[in-house]
């Protein structure tokens, strides 16, 4: 399933590691300002309607 890396396999796979590990914060971080900004949005529109 894997090929064959040969002397680089160390390098290669510790590339992917990073690169996924960075993917998982990068999503985990949108997700969080996005949750943050909605509660702010929800706020200021509650004000605004009188709520």
């Amino acid at each position: 399933m894997m090929p064959d890396l040969g002397k680089y396999a160390d390098a290669v796979l510790s590339a992917y590691a990073v690169s996924l590990v960075l993917l998982v914060l990068l999503v985990a971080v949108s997700l969080r300002a996005a949750r943050r900004a909605r509660t702010e949005l929800d706020e200021i529109e509650g004000r605004r309607h009188g709520g």
